[in-house]
């Protein structure tokens, strides 16, 4: 079993404010798992071996320097959770796909293999989320329902709100056939060439739409699909059976 450190493949924080949080994206890189889900795979729902599951989380984890992880079962829905007492232990909670705490130490993380984590930041209120985008997840706008989770629970204000869209499905793969039944018609408007859509504009202009300021808001801009170093979920659909492992992306308030 290999025993290779995790690359942070695309990492930072928010450079205006000397305090405040962290976040890394992670890929295939680094991890001790094997075959499929080599290397750095963090789901445990895959089919993976659990042991090597949590090894890379528990890297991952003294990598970005937090005390404990939240995640979730991802559902694909908009169901958010919102963490306002200290963690006890790394917990993954069943159904949601949007987390938000308060709680410095707790590194929020979503799993992902094409699909966008979105990652939150109010340093005002001193607040982070983190939620998980597929398109479902895009068509059913999550990205205003965490907004709205932070304003009404922790007294968040749009505007002061700072957002990094990570590294997942570019407008180069976002092809969607039958896009006429699956997305709704204001989406036409990214589609970039034939039943290509991009996917990053649509939660820029959500962000947008919830208040945030569009300076504040940036992209990895790096397709998981092109990008051998991430797991695909449609690139394993193009190879084989689209069983993959599970990239991740996380932040924690200092």
């Amino acid at each position: 079993m290999s025993e290779s450190s995790p690359v942070a493949t695309i990492s930072g924080g928010f450079a205006d404010h000397a305090a405040g949080c962290q976040w890394s994206c992670f890929g295939s890189e680094g991890g001790v798992s094997s075959g499929r889900y080599k290397y750095g795979n963090v789901g445990l729902a895959v089919g993976d071996d659990p042991f090597a599951v949590e090894w890379n989380r528990q890297r991952i984890k003294e990598t970005v320097g937090a005390q404990f992880l939240l995640s979730a079962r991802q559902v694909h829905g908009t169901d958010v959770f919102s963490l306002t007492e200290p963690l006890l232990q790394d917990t993954e909670i069943e159904g949601y796909d949007s987390l938000v705490t308060n709680q410095s130490g707790v590194a929020l993380m979503i799993q992902q293999a094409d699909c966008q984590a979105v990652l939150l930041f109010d340093p005002v209120q001193r607040v982070v989320a983190a939620l998980h985008s597929g398109w479902r997840g895009s068509v059913q706008n999550i990205i205003a329902k965490t907004v709205a989770v932070m304003v009404a629970d922790f007294g968040s204000q749009a505007k002061h709100m700072h957002a990094f869209i990570s590294p997942s499905l570019g407008p180069c793969c976002g092809e969607f056939i039958h896009y006429k039944e699956e997305l709704p018609e204001d989406f036409f408007q990214y589609m970039v060439t034939p039943n290509h859509f991009d996917f990053w504009q649509i939660s820029k202009k959500q962000l947008v739409e919830t208040g945030l300021v569009p300076s504040q808001i940036a992209c990895a801009a790096v397709c998981t699909v092109c990008d051998t170093n991430y797991f695909s979920y449609r690139r394993a659909c193009r190879k084989t059976d689209g069983i993959t492992g599970r990239n991740s992306s996380l932040i924690v308030l200092d």
